[in-house]
């Protein structure tokens, strides 16, 4: 049975990871390179359906990012989150899912997706990092 001190400890620790994954959402929808990679930990994974790979590491998301610019424009010009729901798992972790509307902007052309995404989170530290994103088509918009 959980006790009250637990129970709040939770709250507590959930609301960071909503605070978390606002921050990470907001930097990216601002196109906040810095402030967005700086969300994740260096070991970081990510599978995108956009992409015919798993990126291991957020080094290797950040040189793929960088080439999404240089060959192609890329910016992104908004992201809204909804339905946003976190998962405790035990002390240190929390799964966050929630949908996304994105707009971006990419050779030459402005297009709207929507997408299903799951970031798991970790505690390091004071903060919450991510330790791995998962983006997938949301159902009727692919």
């Amino acid at each position: 049975m959980i006790d009250r001190a637990e129970e709040t400890a939770v709250m507590s620790d959930a609301e960071d990871v909503l605070a978390a994954a606002r921050d990470l959402v907001a930097a990216f929808a601002r196109h906040d390179t810095a402030a967005y990679f700086d969300a994740f930990t260096v070991d970081a994974t990510f599978v995108f359906h956009t992409t015919d790979v798993r990126l291991g590491s957020r080094a290797e998301y950040e040189r793929l990012w960088e080439r999404w610019e240089t060959e192609d424009g890329f910016r992104v010009l908004s992201c809204r989150s909804r339905d946003g729901e976190v998962r405790m798992v035990g002390r240190d972790g929390a799964v966050f899912s929630h949908d996304v509307e994105t707009t971006v902007a990419a050779q030459g052309e402005t297009s709207t997706v929507f997408e299903r995404e799951t970031i798991v989170f970790e505690r390091v530290g004071p903060r919450w990092l991510a330790v791995h994103e998962h983006l997938s088509p949301a159902p009727g918009h692919r």
